[in-house]
């Protein structure tokens, strides 16, 4: 793990949940409810959560919906990033992205190969920041959403993080909306 500043005050962010799936329910979403208990786990707050077909336009207007929430800090997403023709979360998101965070998908890529292999070169694990909202774009696989949380995602929600994380620009967007 990384190092984290005792001088800096946990700052709790709410964060959506969105499964990619044309199969899965809320019942059977266990990539899903692996992101919501890790998050509130920490002290996050889960502010929505749906499952949406893996459809390009259905995907944009979830996503879209929450970037213009100002409630919305952080949208996870599971699902969507492989290769089969159904999958399309990459070519639904990015053109919303103000910003590519390219660091993502470059670090899950190699912290998965740890555990994948090369399978790993079939993700398009991506992140970004739409309106001043967070991103973050994971694989449909239980173990894959571990592995971004786990190991990149929550140290970068986390303001006692250091050197960096993104908590400070997500507050100071937040406070100029209001």
């Amino acid at each position: 793990m990384g190092r984290c500043s005792d001088d800096a005050d946990f700052v709790a962010l709410n964060i959506a949940v969105l499964t990619v799936s044309d199969t899965r329910t809320l019942e059977t979403d266990t990539s899903g409810q692996t992101l919501v208990d890790r998050l509130e786990a920490v002290g996050h707050k889960l502010q929505a959560r749906t499952i949406v077909k893996d459809d390009v336009y259905q995907l944009r207007a979830q996503v879209s919906a929450w970037i213009a929430d100002p409630s919305i800090h952080v949208v996870l997403s599971t699902g969507g990033t492989g290769f089969s023709h159904r999958d399309s979360t990459p070519e639904a998101l990015q053109p919303l992205f103000d910003k590519q965070i390219e660091g993502f998908g470059e670090l899950f890529r190699s912290l998965s190969f740890e555990e994948i292999g090369t399978s790993t070169i079939q993700s398009r694990a991506v992140a970004g920041l739409a309106n001043g909202t967070l991103i973050f774009c994971l694989p449909g696989s239980t173990g894959a959403c571990r592995t971004g949380w786990d190991r990149i995602i929550v140290e970068q929600l986390d303001k006692r993080h250091r050197p960096c994380n993104f908590v400070d620009m997500l507050m100071r967007h937040a406070q100029e909306q209001v």
